[in-house]
């Protein structure tokens, strides 16, 4: 008899649609959608997908309580194996919403659960608490994804022991266990140090954290005859978000001319950002981009001349590498323009 799942996603990958629809409550539909199919391809009949719930983002997100509690009593009623959330890849919202109710099935119902995403995505910080496999940074990874989540969850329905995250995919969680290696460590040390001398590939067996650092650039003695740049990645964007930059993972940045605008007013700007309360700087959007104050500062002449753009994106589970090419992108644009330097403000 085959094991029996349930599968949490999303309104994009339910086909419901997209931020536009993510306000869409819970709901239970019979049977396998959308990546459960790839699933149910991976287990070949050993395990199916006999509900999924859709839950649409912003919904989970506004509603965290009321949405646990309605998938966790669904989950009981229909006393699966195994509990599944996602691929969220990384989306941010959809990562949190995949690890928070994961967690809550495995402490409430105690069934095996998993859910996957990109490293970078915050649901990713759940590592220690439930099984999360590294996904590609997309949907594009789907293909590779879901065989790979799908082996670790037969393993699980099984009893089976778990071997190391290296080996059965599963992001590394801090938990050491002891075991004997076929060669001794310098035997090992020294195979790797030859790989990495004759450029063979090599995986070390002490990962360290890799930081991107970044020399700070010289300082700038005289401000008053500079042209200064902005940029962002609070999201402040023109009123109704016309470049429809995505309220978190966002895909690409705009830019805006703030030629004539002494302040940024609530008419004609607002922030797309979905990772903070937008009240106040919708309200007031010099709060996250000071066009206001540096206004003054070039009528006073303590800065030389405001860059006529300003650049904006949403940092909200946006990955480290889409920002670095955004940055590379304006970047080269304000360096073009004569721009010697830029403001960079959060949120």
């Amino acid at each position: 008899m085959a094991f029996r799942v349930v599968h949490y996603i999303n309104q994009f990958f339910a086909n419901v649609g997209g931020e536009e629809m993510a306000h869409i409550p819970a709901e239970l539909r019979e049977g396998k959608v959308g990546p459960g199919m790839a699933f149910e391809t991976a287990w070949k009949g050993e395990a199916v997908i006999v509900n999924t719930i859709v839950c649409g983002d912003s919904y989970f997100a506004e509603h965290e309580k009321e949405a646990k509690e309605q998938v966790v009593a669904w989950v009981k009623e229909i006393n699966p194996d195994m509990f599944i959330a996602g691929p969220a890849f990384n989306a941010g919202r959809y990562g949190y919403a995949c690890a928070n109710i994961a967690l809550e099935v495995k402490q409430q119902l105690g069934i095996p659960v998993l859910t996957g995403m990109y490293e970078e995505n915050p649901g990713a910080d759940y590592k220690d608490k439930i099984l999360i496999t590294p996904t590609a940074n997309s949907a594009a990874g789907m293909r590779k994804a879901a065989p790979t989540m799908a082996a670790l969850a037969l393993k699980l329905m099984k009893g089976e022991k778990l071997g190391a995250s290296c080996e059965d995919g599963y992001m590394p969680n801090g938990i050491r266990v002891n075991f004997f290696e076929k060669e001794r460590g310098a035997k090992r040390a020294v195979k790797m140090l030859l790989n990495k001398i004759n450029g063979k590939p090599f995986v070390t067996e002490f990962p360290m954290p890799n930081f991107d650092r970044v020399e700070p650039g010289k300082a700038i003695p005289d401000m008053s005859k500079v042209v200064l740049g902005l940029a962002t990645s609070g999201g402040i964007v023109s009123k109704g978000n016309p470049d429809r930059i995505e309220a978190s993972n966002a895909s690409h940045y705009g830019e805006y001319d703030i030629e004539g605008w002494d302040a940024l007013t609530s008419e004609g700007w607002e922030t797309a950002h979905g990772g903070y309360d937008p009240v106040y700087a919708n309200e007031d959007p010099n709060r996250v981009m000071p066009i206001d104050v540096l206004r003054q500062m070039e009528r006073e002449g303590k800065i030389g001349k405001l860059h006529r753009y300003f650049y904006s994106t949403v940092g909200n589970g946006t990955a480290v590498a889409s920002s670095r090419k955004f940055a590379e992108e304006y970047a080269q644009k304000m360096l073009q323009a004569g721009v010697q330097a830029c403001i960079m403000t959060s949120t």
